[in-house]
């Protein structure tokens, strides 16, 4: 800025223009999905001075950043407020889990003849991977076709790590059979080769191009001594586990930055099938579940990557597919709202200890400067180098553009 005074020969457009067009980092990303929907009212967007019986029994705490406030069952996020990003504007349409989640996962609206992929489907498909290491990994699996990779094929799927909080993980068939050797293996490939070699010819639907390359990355996977290491959380000190959370996303969130310190571009950790949809007994559910386990797991993880130096080529998200109502419901819980809900977002460039957007003063809707998915979207692509104008076909013949949105200035 003061060389922009000094000179004045750039605008404040030509500035942005200059940033934009500068060389990105190899960014890796790290999302934290709570499928169901985070209540923003009783997290990252408290309304102590909102209506009584909208506001729940939860009290606000401060955090290390003056004027934000947090929850008061999130005392380990709130010591690190400095080294995130809270969003309290986000807002769609959606009120329904596959339609939301979908629009989350990829950035577009779902359709009824077209399946969007995944973004991290996309970044797979751009960027590829960057070893022998699958680009793109969910735990513990996804669920449905949401996360996957759409009319793009499956051999952009996502990898499926499985449920990491359990004795002795490992990833299902990273070991060869008992008594199945290495030249057992290589003889039945080249049996696989020759039959296939028959009839590949007829093959008019890229079938075997798949299966291969299906085939390949699991052979490279089972041979990998990078991958067998990077998976096996059980070399981490118990100490740090512990500080994660014995959980599934507190070892989920350890699986993923081992991951992504091995090479994995997108990694997207959940607890499972819409656990966060919580319509009745929300507040104990909260207290005594969920919310212990999203601080412990999400305040490691960002003291993890920033003493590995990896907080700024690591982006972290969290989100739900939408918040809660203000309202209380009858069994004691909040129902679905994509009206207004709240994000974070840390590391990867992003600016600590901001909060951007209001919600009102009951938290029912955004009060100024809305943001929508598909302009998150687009950002999380122009941070990765991806060209978010570039067009794909459909599987029905339709220019499908990677992003619908625009990159969000305030996170670049």
């Amino acid at each position: 800025m003061g060389s922009i005074a000094a000179f004045g020969a750039l605008s404040w457009s030509d500035v942005l223009r200059l940033r934009a067009a500068a060389p990105k980092r190899d960014l890796s990303i790290i999302h934290l999905f709570l499928a169901g929907g985070l209540s923003h009212l009783d997290t990252f967007d408290m309304k102590g001075n909102g209506d009584a019986k909208y506001r729940g029994p939860f009290k606000p705490i401060a955090t290390n950043v003056p004027g934000l406030q947090v929850c008061e069952h999130l005392p380990l996020s709130a010591k690190r407020a400095d080294r995130y990003t809270v969003i309290r504007s986000m807002t769609h349409k959606q009120s329904a889990h596959g339609a939301a989640q979908t629009l989350w996962l990829s950035g577009h609206d779902a359709l009824p003849t077209v399946l969007a992929p995944a973004m991290g489907s996309v970044v797979m498909k751009e960027l590829g991977p960057r070893n022998e290491l699958p680009g793109y990994v969910f735990v513990p699996q996804p669920r449905g076709n949401n996360a996957r990779a759409g009319f793009l094929g499956p051999r952009y799927n996502p990898f499926s790590a499985g449920e990491v909080n359990v004795g002795k993980y490992a990833v299902r068939d990273m070991d060869l059979p008992m008594g199945v050797d290495w030249s057992r293996v290589e003889r039945r490939r080249g049996l696989q080769s020759l039959v296939d070699a028959k009839i590949r010819a007829y093959d008019t639907t890229d079938t075997f191009e798949t299966l291969d390359s299906y085939y390949q990355s699991a052979f490279d996977l089972m041979r990998s001594p990078l991958a067998k290491k990077a998976f096996d959380v059980g070399q981490e000190p118990d100490p740090l586990r512990d500080r994660y959370g014995r959980t599934s996303m507190g070892q989920g969130c350890l699986l993923a930055r081992r991951l992504v310190e091995a090479g994995v571009r997108f990694v997207t950790v959940s607890r499972g099938d819409n656990a966060w949809d919580h319509h009745g007994n929300i507040f104990p559910t909260l207290t005594n579940d969920f919310l212990p386990e999203l601080d412990k797991a999400f305040a490691t993880l960002l003291d993890d990557l920033s003493d590995r130096g990896m907080l700024e080529s690591t982006l972290v998200i969290v989100s739900g597919e939408f918040g809660r109502t203000a309202e209380i419901n009858v069994n004691a819980g909040r129902d679905h709202w994509p009206n207004c809900y709240s994000l974070v977002l840390a590391g990867g460039g992003v600016p600590g200890g901001l909060v951007w957007g209001a919600s009102d003063v009951d938290g029912m809707f955004v009060k100024d400067k809305p943001v929508e998915i598909p302009d998150l979207a687009a950002t999380i692509f122009h941070k990765l180098g991806i060209d978010t104008r570039k067009e794909y076909v459909s599987n029905i013949g339709r220019p499908f553009r990677v992003a619908d949105g625009k990159p969000l200035e305030f996170l670049l």
